[in-house]
């Protein structure tokens, strides 16, 4: 009987082992790849070759569009992060005012900022950790990315108009170029460093003074008469 027993078991064993060889194996689970986050932020690829004149901020705001349409991102309502003073009787536009509310994310997806707070280091946590614009990151609507401080020519001046917290100069000089609307000789626009480096500054947005309003005077100082683009929607 025991050994009956032992047979049967036995026997068991083998059409089991049998199954589960002839089993398919398992498919590992498939994720779905994360979706690519559209283009919302880009150093424009060109200026417009008029120095610091777009013809205002509407002019630089075309500039912004016209790049985002061609890279397939028009569908967005983008503006140029630049501020301007208060003049002839109208008041002061800050540069964070007009950007949207983010998050905002490069051309190969990755993100730069997740709202206005975070991108100008608002609160304490946020002014320890940065915002996420870099070298790295600071590419341009073509997924490429721009001459900075080490490359010839050097070009990571990006015209910003602006304080570090994105608001306008209230000092009474002109750090506009006229509103965006001079290519002279003289005169002067504030510019950021795209790559956070040269001449001991890191401000992304408000690095130093131009040397001039021309274009030939901004690349002088270091630039090509570039702007920061950002989707507002």
């Amino acid at each position: 009987m025991k050994l009956k027993s032992l047979v049967l078991i036995a026997a068991f064993l083998n059409t089991s082992l049998a199954f589960a060889a002839d089993a398919p194996a398992p498919k590992p689970e498939v994720k779905p790849a994360e979706e690519q986050k559209p283009l919302s932020f880009f150093v424009t690829s060109e200026g417009n070759g008029k120095g610091a004149n777009f013809g205002g901020l509407a002019g630089a705001d075309a500039h912004c569009q016209k790049l985002a349409t061609a890279a397939g991102a028009g569908n967005n309502v983008w503006h140029a992060y630049l501020s301007t003073q208060a003049a002839n009787g109208k008041p002061a536009v800050n540069a964070r005012d007009r950007i949207g509310n983010g998050p905002w994310f490069n051309a190969k997806g990755a993100i730069v900022a997740k709202d206005v707070a975070d991108l100008h280091g608002d609160t304490l946590d946020a002014a320890r950790r940065g915002n996420n614009l870099s070298r790295t990151t600071a590419l341009t609507e073509k997924k490429e990315s721009v001459k900075g401080a080490g490359d010839t020519p050097n070009q990571h001046d990006i015209l910003t108009g602006s304080q570090t917290d994105g608001t306008a100069f209230n000092d009474g000089a002109d750090h506009t170029c006229n509103g965006y609307t001079s290519n002279a000789e003289d005169g002067s626009v504030q510019v950021g460093h795209f790559d956070r480096t040269g001449g001991g500054n890191i401000s992304w947005n408000s690095a130093h003074a131009s040397k001039g309003c021309s274009q030939e005077k901004l690349v002088s100082t270091g630039g090509a008469g570039l702007l920061y683009c950002f989707g507002t929607k």
